[in-house]
Order: C-alpha cells, then structure tokens, then sequence
C-alpha cells in the first residue's frame, strides 16, 4: 500500500522556489532544500524528480504567476501609459531580482531553463505590447511609434533594471524608468 503524502507539494513547490530565487540553483544543495522544505530527501524526488526538475518547475510556477500578474496589470482599462509605469516602477522595489533573469544570467546553457525563460520573457512582450496598442489606440502613444519594438526594448530594459534593483541606487533607476517612459511620449 503506497503511502500518503504527508506535505503538500504546492506548498513545497512555493517554498522551493523561494530558496532558489533567494540563493540561485547553484548555491542551493539538495540537503538545503530538505532543510527548506522540512520534507525528507525520498519524498523531494518522489514528488518532483532531480533538483534540476524542482528547479524547472518552481521557474515554470514563477513564470505563470508573475504572467498573470503583468497581464492584469498591463490589460487594465484606462490610460495604458501609466500602467506600464506602474509596472516598471514597480521593478525598482524586488531585491531578489527576478527569478527568469536570475535563471538566464545563472544557466545561459540550460536547454530546459533557457525554454521557461523564452516563455516568461515572451509573455511580458506580449503584455507589453498589448498595453501599447492600446495606448495608440487611445491616443497615448503616436501613431508612427512601433508597439512591438517598443515592447522589445522595454522587455530588454526591464531585464537591466531587474539585475541592477539587486543593489539599488534608486536615483539612477528612477531615471532610467523616466528615460524609458519618454520614448513612449
């Protein structure tokens, strides 16, 4: 007779995902995440598979909840310029950075993590993007201005900010945030 789950694995998985946005997947050992978790070793395998599958999955929960996150931030009624700046505002506030960037910048070779940061990524080009043609459509944005290449370099941006927010100096990303939003004016 099998036995029953003693942990719930989405309270874990939350857990393991905080451990390693905190530390990166290299300075996180297994024995950490026991330790973390307060589950034996057995059952993180049992449940999740290697570290690397529970890394894959805590970046794949990251990725849809901060997605649906930006989409409810960025799809809201209204002015869409001030949405995009609330959000990027918002980014100067994370001293964790963000886990896709960290992810990006720590496993560059990972074949299976650089997939989940394409998706994280992609996804905020989207919402961003959408957020802008709206704002054209509004009004807010010219006409001649290119929401889809603005919504790359924005994605581009936010990447830089989300690395430099680890050890803020607010003034200098303040002023990027402005510098940013200018090219949308």
């Amino acid at each position: 007779m099998a036995r029953t789950k003693e942990f719930d694995p989405d309270t874990a998985l939350r857990a393991a995902l905080e451990l390693f946005w905190r530390r990166g997947y290299e300075a996180t050992s297994m024995q950490d995440l026991v330790e973390h978790l307060g589950i034996g070793r057995a059952s993180i395998y049992a449940t999740f598979g290697s570290k690397h599958e529970l890394y894959l999955k805590a970046l794949d929960r990251y990725c849809a909840d901060t997605g649906g996150r930006n989409a409810h931030l960025l799809s809201g009624s209204g002015p869409a310029l001030p949405g995009i700046r609330t959000y990027l505002e918002g980014l100067l506030d994370e001293p964790k950075g963000c886990f896709v960037t960290n992810t990006a910048v720590e496993l560059p070779q990972d074949d299976s993590a650089a997939e989940l940061v394409d998706i994280g990524l992609n996804g905020l080009q989207a919402a961003i993007a959408g957020a802008l043609v709206r704002a054209q459509d509004q009004g807010e944005l010219a006409k001649g201005k290119d929401p889809q290449a603005l919504a790359r370099f924005l994605v581009t941006f936010v990447q830089g900010v989300r690395v430099l927010a680890k050890r803020p100096d607010r003034q200098r990303l303040r002023d990027a945030v402005d510098q940013a939003m200018s090219l949308l004016a």
